[in-house]
């Protein structure tokens, strides 16, 4: 690609590109910049064909990379390319609509003779006054009416300029509230997005893992619990249970069957399905999310439900108000006043857009939230609990050893256990094949179908035997599995420091394979800035032993801690607290830990665990830094403060401009431009950033 340095500082430059791109590829540039892990923050500017780039690395590996760039041959996936162009679209829409409507204003007081411009006024007021008449219809006394009300009478007064700035206010208020909802829910359907980098793709008897940018319509996938469904398609084998919340709001799972038709984006919660994909773009998935967020009420808090009823509840005291003023001074001017100035517009455009703006900041930083009730819940919190494997620990523990119960090697018995667990996404499986892979054993598929048993282990068959791999509860007292007679001391002389993993044969104990959980380097400081944000009860979860659980819960400096743990226990946890009147916050990233993040107040999921875990969660944090946590926390902090600022703004401006107005001092075409002015004001401020600091 060939570009020129416009302006550069360290970390940060800004290229003007030499040769003329399409949108589209502008667009895959920018897709394509932004997935990079040396890129921090990316902007393409398709106007003047510049792009600004803050960057990691080496200034000279950045200058090479973007000199061998060929902006045609650039490949997306069409969900994020759908993402970032609707966003341009946006932008662009919104910015059109603004200029449009603000030159039709200049042109309607500066350029029109004042005839055409009373009729102009006239067809516009008639809008604001059909919106009233629509409301009172159906026994509604709400700021439609007052709007229309302040504007009919400024007509009837032939103030003509009071009238023609409050509609012209009124309409850029509606424009930019408009404007930061879409794009506040557009950049949350991007991050949600679907993120499938390989699938199962089978091929005769056996399943072959493959990039799911190979696959065609008319191949067959196997997709099974805790995995997303990455492509539309028919299930022409198999039995499960699907979580399709993200596209139809259910609130149950659907079983599906053969000849069942299932979708890109929803989750198999139990069960395993081969699918025929039907559609392998996948495309459609940002559109379905952007449709299922607009019309849930998910995304509205309690703290803006409460400032729309308040400002409709507000509007029968700003006509007494009006009213009161003329019957004791008989003044229409002052009365007037009161008219013009009423706290219900400020209300109903600055606390929505505050809170979509923080749900839009918060992409900025890698988080996906996905209703703004979540962060005035997380802002209230006062208890958390963390789940401890994938979420305090690596994302990616690797096995310290394997130790034998019988006459098969160490390397084979590892080369057997990662045959099994790499159907199945959770960190300590990943551990397990990683751990073969850096061995070079290479494994077949030398068994038959794995079924999955949540939060205990996985079981299959090998030759005719039954194998079972997971924890020392499932393994042996649920299974029955026995030790071999002459290893019995073995087993008790392994370390306690180690997660284990148990692994039987034929009803005998064949492996131990000690799995090493190093504490995520940011823990200790992520828990202690937690507590100073108010946490007062910090609690670590895991089905981890107690020796296990114990040391990682010392280094970590939780308050408690919770060992041996199955899906329900960490779930019943949170609901006696929740009983207790504490506002609970859950972390997790497994399957597991799916029950726990649904029954708390605020579910937080790590981007890179179980897709059913994402899909359940109210927030998802980037799998690289735990700091994420603290930042959502000091967001939906400083989301809550503001609101209760704008609070206190509006009622200082308001009841000012309204004391000025039935003293005389301020004319009612002053208080009514200041009152809208202020309106628009306090909007813009909302949607400025409430962090200062980007990643």
């Amino acid at each position: 690609m060939k570009y020129q340095i416009k302006h550069e500082l360290k970390g940060r430059m800004r290229l003007h590109i030499l040769q003329k791109l399409t949108l589209t590829e502008l667009d895959k540039l920018y897709c394509s910049l932004s997935d990079k892990s040396f890129v921090s923050r990316c902007k393409v500017y398709a106007p003047t064909n510049d792009m600004m780039l803050e960057y990691t690395c080496d200034r000279k590996n950045v200058l090479q990379f973007l000199t061998e760039l060929h902006p045609s041959d650039i490949i997306v996936s069409e969900s994020s390319l759908a993402a970032v162009t609707a966003s341009r679209e946006l932008n662009a829409e919104y910015k059109s609509k603004l200029l449009r409507k603000t030159a039709a204003h200049a042109v309607n007081k500066i350029v029109l003779p004042l005839r055409i411009r009373v009729i102009v006024l006239a067809v516009k007021t008639a809008r604001f006054v059909w919106k009233a008449l629509r409301c009172l219809a159906k026994g509604k006394l709400e700021v439609p009416v007052l709007d229309a009300t302040a504007i009919t009478v400024s007509m009837l007064r032939r103030d003509y300029n009071t009238a023609g700035s409050v509609m012209f206010l009124l309409d850029i208020g509606e424009i930019l509230e408009d404007w930061t909802h879409k794009k506040s829910v557009s950049d949350l359907a991007g991050s949600m997005s679907l993120n499938v980098g390989k699938v199962w793709l089978k091929t005769g008897e056996q399943s072959v893992l493959v990039s799911a940018s190979s696959i065609s319509e008319g191949n067959e996938i196997i997709i099974r619990t805790g995995s997303m469904i990455p492509f539309d398609g028919i299930v022409t084998e198999g039995d499960a249970m699907v979580n399709q919340a993200s596209l139809t709001g259910e609130s149950t799972p659907v079983h599906k069957n053969e000849g069942s038709t299932v979708y890109a984006g929803t989750v198999i919660e139990e069960g395993e399905l081969t699918v025929c994909v039907k559609n392998a773009a996948g495309s459609t998935r940002y559109e379905k999310i952007v449709s299922m967020i607009e019309d849930t009420e998910k995304l509205k808090s309690e703290v803006e439900s409460k400032a729309e009823h308040l400002a409709d509840k507000l509007v029968p005291y700003t006509f007494f108000g009006t009213l009161l003023v003329w019957l004791i001074t008989r003044n229409i001017t002052k009365a007037l006043s009161v008219l013009m100035v009423d706290f219900s517009c400020a209300l109903k455009l600055a606390m929505p857009v505050t809170v979509l703006s923080a749900i839009r900041e918060a992409n900025h930083y890698g988080i996906t939230v996905k209703g703004g009730k979540f962060l005035e819940k997380l802002a209230l919190a006062n208890t958390i609990v963390f789940d401890k494997t994938g979420t305090l620990t690596k994302a990616n523990p690797i096995v310290n050893s394997v130790v034998p119960f019988c006459e098969l090697s160490p390397d084979e018995l590892l080369r057997i256990a990662a045959c099994l667990e790499e159907h199945f996404p959770h960190s300590i499986a990943n551990a397990v094949v990683n751990a073969a892979k850096k061995k070079n054993l290479v494994h077949e598929e030398m068994h038959t179908k794995v079924e999955y048993v949540v939060a205990h282990g996985i079981k299959s068959t090998i030759d005719g035997k039954s194998v079972l791999i997971g924890s020392y509860h499932f393994v042996f007292e649920d299974m029955g599995t026995a030790v071999p007679l002459g290893y019995e001391q073995r087993l008790l002389s392994i370390s306690k420091e180690y997660s284990r993993l148990y692994m039987a044969i034929d009803g005998y104990l064949a492996a131990v394979i000690c799995v090493e959980d190093p504490l995520r380097k940011e823990a200790c400081d992520v828990v202690e800035e937690l507590r100073k944000s108010g946490f007062t009860n910090i609690v670590m979860m895991t089905g981890d032993s107690k020796h296990t659980a114990g040391a990682i819960a010392e280094k970590v400096g939780v308050d408690s801690f919770y060992a041996e743990t199955l899906p329900e226990d960490k779930a019943g946890f949170i609901l006696r607290e929740k009983a207790k009147g504490n506002t609970v916050v859950m972390i997790g990233d497994g399957i597991n830990d799916s029950p726990a993040l649904s029954s708390a107040d605020v579910g937080i999921a790590i981007s890179d665990g179980a897709a059913i875990a994402r899909e359940i969660a109210d927030i998802t944090i980037s799998a690289d830094d735990l700091h994420g946590i603290v930042t959502i926390r000091k967001l939906s902090t400083e989301m809550m403060k503001r609101i209760h600022a704008n609070y206190r703004s509006i009622l200082a401006v308001n009841g000012g401009l309204i004391a000025l107005g039935v003293t005389g001092i301020a004319p009612p075409t002053l208080t009514a431009t200041i009152h809208n002015a202020s309106t628009i004001g306090i909007g813009l401020t909302s949607t400025k950033k409430l962090l200062y600091t980007f990643p």
